[in-house]
């Protein structure tokens, strides 16, 4: 987002501190500064989004640097230069197939008009843009919703299937387990039109956390729908193997009883 003015600074806190939770990690935490990233076109966003799913940050933009010297000396190439590029170059510059057909289809959309241009991107709402972004293949809600916030600076984002944003719910809130996502989202109409701020305040909580900062959750927590750890597989895993070793003994000793005379007529 961009830096907020005081009043909106005032209208954020004046918000979010009606939860009392939230009042206290504001208060660890420190003013709101979520810093927005260079603003680039949706097409060349999108594109480095895909390059960098399942990457560390040091390969993916070696590749994106790779792909770029293929269109140079222009920066960055326009959607119809991807598409007629050759497989074996995009293949070249590290992008794997599963990439490339993500590529292809954003730059084919891209085209069409479904991926609109930055100017009529700012007059969409969220969710527009969701509905229209997530159309691409290999591009999900998530990627969108960070666009959303760190592209756009748009105030009231909440990336509900966010580890980070989760798991800071759990530590602030203290939660034995995560929140459903359906649950932190209801949960969090309560922050309306500021969840963006929120979102930010519950990244830090994870930071505060590892700091050992973190203010110590209230009591009772939140009744918040929780994903319990998947247990019952590796328990009957376990059980199992439990009894194949009961059998094996069962059977040492049967083995044993069978060798014990012959030894003791010898």
């Amino acid at each position: 987002m961009p830096k907020l003015n005081p009043q909106a600074s005032r209208r954020v806190r004046a918000t979010l501190t009606r939860d009392p939770v939230m009042a206290r990690l504001i208060a660890a935490a420190g003013p709101f500064a979520l810093e927005t990233r260079q603003q680039r076109p949706p097409f060349e966003s999108l594109t480095r989004a895909i390059a960098y799913q399942q990457l560390n940050g040091t390969a993916a933009q070696r590749i994106l640097e790779r792909f770029c010297a293929l269109y140079a000396p222009t920066p960055f190439p326009q959607p119809q230069a991807l598409l007629d590029t050759p497989e074996s170059s995009l293949r070249g510059a590290g992008f794997s197939f599963a990439k490339i057909r993500a590529l292809r289809d954003l730059a084919k959309k891209s085209a069409s008009g479904i991926v609109p241009e930055t100017p009529e991107l700012l007059r969409l709402d969220d969710d527009a843009i969701v509905e229209r972004l997530t159309q691409v293949r290999g591009i999900g809600r998530w990627t969108v919703e960070m666009l959303l916030m760190f592209q756009l600076g748009r105030p009231d984002v909440l990336p509900v299937d966010d580890f980070g944003v989760r798991n800071g719910f759990r530590l602030a809130y203290g939660l034995r387990h995560m929140p459903t996502p359906r649950g932190l989202l209801a949960f969090g109409e309560r922050w309306r039109p500021w969840r963006s701020a929120a979102a930010w305040y519950l990244w830090r909580a994870v930071d505060l956390a590892r700091e050992q900062k973190l203010p110590v959750p209230l009591k009772p927590p939140p009744r918040v729908p929780v994903q319990k750890p998947r247990a019952v597989a590796p328990v009957k895993a376990m059980k199992k193997t439990l009894r194949k070793v009961a059998r094996l003994r069962r059977k040492l000793q049967r083995v044993t009883k069978k060798v014990a005379p012959r030894r003791a007529r010898r």
